[in-house]
C-alpha cells in the first residue's frame, strides 16, 4: 500500500509561481513512476507531467511545457512540480499519482497509475 499526500496549493496571481510537493510512502519509491494530473469541475482528469523511476526521464503536456518542471528526491520519497508563469487556465485540483507495478496503460493516461493522492487546489487569478 502506498500513500500519497500533496501540499503546496493555493491562490496566486497570473504570472506567478507555485511549487507543489507530493510525499509518498513505500520502500521502493525510487522505482515508481510518479505523475501529476489536474482536474476542473465537469472535465476529465488531465495529464500534466511524469517522471519515471529508472533514469528519471520526464514528459510534459504541451500546455505546460516550458513553464512547469517535475522533479523527485528519492532520499526523501518526494516528487515536486514547480509551476512558473501560471495562467488562469491552470486553475484546477492537482493530484499526484504513482505507478508501482507494470501497467499496460500509458503514463499519460489516468489508468496508468495504481495509487492517487487526494489532490490540492491551485487557483490562478487574472
Amino acid at each position: 500500500q502506498v500513500q500519497l499526500v500533496e501540499s503546496g496549493g493555493g491562490l496566486v496571481q497570473a504570472g506567478g509561481s507555485l511549487r507543489l510537493s507530493c510525499a509518498a510512502s513505500g520502500r521502493a519509491f525510487s522505482s515508481y513512476a510518479m505523475g501529476w494530473f489536474r482536474q476542473t469541475p465537469g472535465k476529465e482528469r488531465e495529464f500534466v507531467a511524469v517522471i519515471r523511476g529508472s533514469g528519471g526521464s520526464t514528459s510534459y503536456a504541451d500546455s505546460v511545457k516550458g513553464r512547469f518542471t517535475i522533479s523527485r528526491d528519492n532520499a526523501k520519497n518526494t516528487v515536486a512540480l514547480q509551476m512558473n508563469s501560471l495562467k488562469p487556465e491552470d486553475t484546477a485540483v492537482y493530484s499526484c499519482a504513482a505507478r508501482t507495478r507494470p501497467i499496460a496503460t500509458p503514463l499519460t493516461r489516468f489508468g496508468g497509475y495504481d495509487y492517487w493522492g487526494q489532490g490540492t487546489q491551485v487557483t490562478v487569478s487574472s
